[in-house]
């Protein structure tokens, strides 16, 4: 009785270790640090590092290391003075096809990061940085899904000749066929081929004309993958920028929240993450003038009229070549020849073959590159918010084909070396899928984030060790038995956080203060459960079985509940509310196995198999 086999002993042992272990690197804090990454498709490499500390050497700059971490360069200092100066200057001398970034690394020894120990990650509550709420337009994303559904609507009608006109009205599709039996074709040609389309009845019962409307699972369906799509993008250009531990993720129906760690210039961020910017590629229109479209107001057929920045007209092909969603890969650098700042472009299979086809076809005709930028805001109007949309398309280049190009080629004709790297960032990042606008940004300092983690720490410790003077006072040896376990569970915790790579805020410490207070309900349900049997009469090693067994299911069923509240918490929470129900959730989960298996194997070596007059409770 109240005796553990050895293997099991053994075992939890082992698990105390294993947690010990990767809880370790938490303490060894974090060291300043500059992280230095590629702009272009190839890598950083190893002679990427030895430039930086050349430079670095050649400007008396004192850095602590230099190491390559997940194909990018990071140096650390021990002052923040060096770092910022260190930054700057490798900023200037590396130039445009590196991104330079701030970032904070944890200070791990090697053995143990090699063993996959890892520090907790911070929030941006406890470590600074920048905080936006943006939201999808999903209205434009309904009409840009009516778009596509318009030509795909003239696809299929046109090869009979169905119809006279198609038009979009207040996102329905109106159509009008020539014959009556011309829209009982085309009304069975779209259940057949659009079955995302229903067919609204027409109040003109006799009227040839039918309406098309997008289901609502098409809608719906449509919004979730826009959504989804600009969180990609959104995680694509942070990756760009080179911000370390990002947190994008997807808030409600219709917003998404990004928190950038560690950065406090906050319109780059913005630039970077609200911009939606594409390319199309385009033939000129040789044959007809511009002026004289602009004059008479009539564009000629299979062309549209554009302008170049400053403001010059140019007629382009309606039919376009490619796009932004054809393209690879995107770096900017110098054109040789002008020494203008330009962008080389990088197409996919199907976007090559177009362009080749073109080139081939087409030499010594010009092609034009239209740069397309949608931006929504909200202003007031009659006391009212509504939403702005504008968009602006500028022809930034018109060159003359000179020869056969497919994948690969170079967008010259842009203003300066800074807009070259941020159409090369949003290229390789891709477009957004419907414009998104920022309606919440919060800047929180370093400073502050410092402050936060002490007056967090200082929380967890009072709270730890108030709860460790009551258990000693309260139940004597008993109670010093549950101060053990309860510091296990807190070294527990933290082990998990750091594996799970969870993030910690504020609600977090949060949880993480409750669950030291709960932690010990288990032990006082035991203990007091002992105490009941002892009063009882109960000899003593049976009374102790007694407890642990007896206060089981009733320490079972209180945790499980909690638990369960936890996860519907993380479920159906956001932002801060999932950071307090995953401590508290581990915390739930590692207080059982310490207060309940932990504790017992404690009391089982004090007192198990010895003959026992009197219980230090």
């Amino acid at each position: 009785m109240n005796h553990y086999a050895g293997w099991k002993n053994a075992l939890i042992a082992v698990f105390l270790f294993i947690s010990a272990l990767y809880a370790l690197p938490n303490i060894f804090g974090s060291d300043l640090s500059v992280q230095i990454s590629s702009t272009g498709e190839n890598p950083i490499t190893e002679s990427d590092a030895e430039k930086v500390e050349s430079i670095l050497r050649k400007e008396n700059i004192q850095a602590k290391s230099v190491d390559m971490v997940n194909r990018r360069v990071l140096v650390r200092f021990n002052d923040s003075e060096t770092q910022l100066n260190a930054k700057e200057v490798l900023k200037e001398e590396l130039g445009r096809n590196y991104v330079t970034a701030l970032n904070l690394a944890p200070a791990i020894p090697n053995w143990l990061s090699s063993l996959g120990g890892k520090a907790m990650s911070l929030g941006l509550d406890l470590r600074g940085g920048v905080h936006f709420l943006l939201e999808v337009d999903m209205n434009e994303v309904v009409r840009m899904a009516n778009d596509r559904y318009y030509n795909e609507l003239r696809n299929i009608l046109r090869e009979d000749r169905l119809y006279k006109r198609i038009k979009i009205e207040n996102q329905s599709l109106n159509v009008e066929f020539k014959t009556s039996d011309a829209k009982l074709k085309g009304d069975e040609l779209v259940r057949k081929d659009l079955s995302d389309l229903v067919i609204k009845d027409n109040v003109e019962s006799n009227s040839n004309s039918s309406i098309y409307e997008m289901s609502d699972s098409a809608k719906r369906d449509a919004k979730l993958a826009a959504l989804k799509q600009n969180i990609t993008t959104l995680r694509n250009r942070v990756n760009e920028l080179g911000v370390a531990e990002p947190i994008i993720q997807q808030q409600g129906l219709d917003r998404i929240v990004v928190q950038l760690p560690g950065v406090q210039d906050t319109a780059r961020a913005k630039e970077i993450l609200g911009a939606v910017a594409t390319l199309e590629f385009r033939l000129v229109d040789e044959k007809n003038d511009p002026q004289t479209a602009i004059q008479s107001g009539k564009v000629p057929l299979g062309s549209k009229l554009f302008y170049f920045k400053n403001g010059t007209p140019l007629l382009l092909k309606t039919r376009v070549i490619a796009t932004g969603e054809n393209i690879t890969g995107a770096a900017s650098g110098v054109d040789q020849e002008s020494n203008s700042p330009m962008v080389n472009i990088t197409l996919d299979n199907a976007g090559g073959r177009a362009m080749l086809d073109t080139t081939k076809k087409h030499i010594n005709e010009r092609m034009a590159v239209v740069f397309i930028e949608n931006k929504v805001e909200s202003v007031e109007k009659n006391g009212k918010i509504e939403k702005k949309r504008t968009q602006t398309k500028d022809i930034i280049n018109a060159a003359t084909i000179r020869g056969t190009f497919s994948s690969r080629f170079q967008v010259t004709g842009l203003d300066s070396a800074r807009e070259a790297r941020n159409l090369a960032l949003l290229l390789r990042a891709g477009s957004l899928s419907a414009p998104i606008e920022i309606i919440e940004e919060r800047t929180v300092g370093p400073s502050l984030g410092a402050d936060n983690i002490e007056r967090g720490f200082i929380s967890v410790i009072i709270g730890f060790f108030l709860v460790l003077v009551f258990m000693f006072y309260k139940y004597r040896l008993f109670g010093m038995v549950a101060n053990v376990a309860l510091t296990l569970n807190l070294v527990m915790i933290v082990a998990f956080l750091s594996l799970l790579q969870a993030t910690l805020t504020l609600p977090g410490i949060a949880g993480i203060v409750l669950t030291v207070g709960m932690a010990v309900d288990a032990n006082v349900l035991i203990f007091e459960r002992i105490k009941e049997e002892l009063a009882n009469g109960t000899r003593i090693q049976k009374a102790i079985d007694s407890g642990y067994e007896k206060a089981l299911l009733t320490i079972a069923d209180a945790n499980i509940t909690t638990l369960i509240a936890a996860v519907v918490l993380f479920s159906f929470g956001t932002g801060p509310i999932k950071g307090f129900a995953v401590t508290l959730s581990i915390g739930i989960i590692t207080s059982m196995f310490t207060a309940i298996i932990v504790s017992r194997a404690i009391i089982n070596k004090v007192y198990g198999g010895k003959k026992i007059t009197e219980l230090a409770l």
